[in-house]
């Protein structure tokens, strides 16, 4: 069946791919309902814990500080970039058919780009904001104002979309006229890429281009606002300050390094036939199990999350009991 729809071409120009198949995990069939299950379940983990996490900040005053400001946009980012590539997943796990239009394939691509780079710069805007509490915690509410704070959320997402849109253009450049089996469970970039029969210097190139700055960007920003970070922990003179500092920077630093460490994995796994799976299990972690992972990571090490998640359970417990 997979072979049959892999052939199918525009009736009205037999020269250009208007739907790809998506493999997915189907050289696995004994896997498909048990992944499905797994999946769904940690869908369903990341919609309920990323709203919780947004939810509780949005219900306690205490929380509507810069910190948590940039974290429920954090989470909502989870939201989108994990709704984009996961619903798809799902049902290529337990329909036959594992269709997308070329239309479909693009926006699907265009969308996960555009979160996932916001991300990237959303975690570095969260490490300068760590910075101005640990370094300068008395000018700390004047120096990270509502407006700046706005402009920071503003310009990460514009950022995102620009880049984005950017490799989309260069994606819809190439001609798409051979197999158009994506060896993939999504639209992922190196994947169209494979399928295209025209030159693709130019597309690998502003790949890389925008690849290595904005991860070199991001990392320079995290690095430094860190070494500053490490700095002034290391002057501070009681154990109790040092603590508090250290604790505010655990949970983004473990983020961090899972979001940055799959995402060298992704582009530093070289492009030949055998590195496919591991692509794509990485490419699974990094759409589906991340954003699970990040409000775990926040709200097991914050306490003022954990509180007011508690209250909240505990009122809606008593609401439903009475």
């Amino acid at each position: 069946l997979l072979k049959s729809r892999a052939m199918e071409l525009d009736e009205g120009n037999q020269s250009s791919v208007t739907t790809f198949i998506l493999l997915g995990f189907s050289e696995y069939p004994h896997l498909q309902m048990p992944l499905f299950l797994v999946f769904l379940t940690v869908y369903t983990v990341t919609l309920v814990g990323n709203l919780g996490i947004i939810m509780v900040i949005r219900i306690n005053p205490k929380l509507h500080t810069p910190m948590y400001f940039f974290l429920s946009h954090l989470s909502f980012l989870d939201i989108c970039y994990s709704s984009v590539f996961t619903p798809k997943l799902l049902e290529t796990l337990v329909t036959e058919d594992r269709s997308i239009s070329f239309k479909g394939c693009m926006v699907q691509f265009f969308f996960i780009c555009a979160f996932v780079i916001t991300e990237m710069f959303m975690l570095a805007v969260m490490a300068y904001d760590r910075f101005v509490a640990v370094c300068n915690p008395l000018l700390y509410t004047v120096a990270m104002s509502q407006k700046l704070c706005a402009l920071l959320v503003a310009g990460t997402y514009t950022w995102g979309g620009i880049c984005s849109l950017t490799l989309t253009y260069s994606l819809l450049e190439l001609s798409y006229c051979g197999s158009n089996i994506i060896n993939h469970f999504g639209c992922e970039y190196s994947a169209i890429l494979s399928l295209s029969c025209s030159d693709p210097y130019f597309s690998q190139m502003t790949c890389l281009v925008i690849s290595t700055f904005n991860e070199a960007c991001s990392l320079l920003i995290i690095l430094a606002s860190y070494i500053f970070i490490v700095v002034t922990i290391i002057k501070m003179p009681s154990a109790g300050g040092l603590q508090k500092a250290f604790s505010t920077c655990a949970s983004h630093l473990t983020a961090i390094t899972i979001f940055h460490g799959i995402i060298l994995l992704l582009y530093c796994v070289p492009n030949s036939k055998s590195s496919w799976l591991l692509v794509k299990v990485a490419t699974v972690f990094f759409t589906v199990m991340i954003p699970m992972l990040n409000p775990l990571i926040y709200s097991l090490r914050n306490k003022d999350v954990k509180d007011t998640a508690r209250k909240l359970i505990h009122t809606k417990l008593l609401s439903h009991s009475m």
